[in-house]
């Protein structure tokens, strides 16, 4: 339950990033469902790549976050999602990020609006 969550709270993040800015837009859907659907697809797919290369990524950048006293995350952060909008390329539905600058501040909003909404997100009672 918490992985569904988890995912909606992504799909609002990038969202609310295509809202923010115009160089990221999520593209498919005629309907608002097929809408929504579209937007839970990219957020399914950028938790596989936050999941899979994220951590491969970060072992390898990791004296450049040393260097950079964590900064760095932004750069990673921004890779991520051009990422995203590089497999999601492969179909007629998806994300597409118009430049790096775009990725970087959108990587940013993602990143609060998850942090944000996270708080609200029921916690584990281990």
């Amino acid at each position: 339950m918490r992985m569904l969550l988890q995912v909606a709270v992504q799909a609002v993040a990038i969202w609310v990033a295509t809202l923010l800015l115009s160089g990221i837009e999520v593209i498919g859907g005629d309907s608002t469902g097929t809408r929504v659907l579209t937007f839970v697809a990219v957020a399914v797919v950028f938790g596989l790549v936050n999941g899979i290369v994220k951590p491969i990524v970060k072992v390898i950048s990791f004296p450049l976050y040393l260097l950079t006293l964590g900064l760095f995350s932004l750069v990673v952060n921004a890779l991520m999602l051009m990422l995203v909008g590089w497999i999601s390329e492969w179909t007629e539905y998806g994300l597409r990020v118009a430049s790096f600058g775009n990725a970087v501040v959108g990587g940013f909003i993602i990143a609060i609006v998850t942090v944000v909404l996270s708080v609200f997100l029921p916690r584990d009672r281990k």
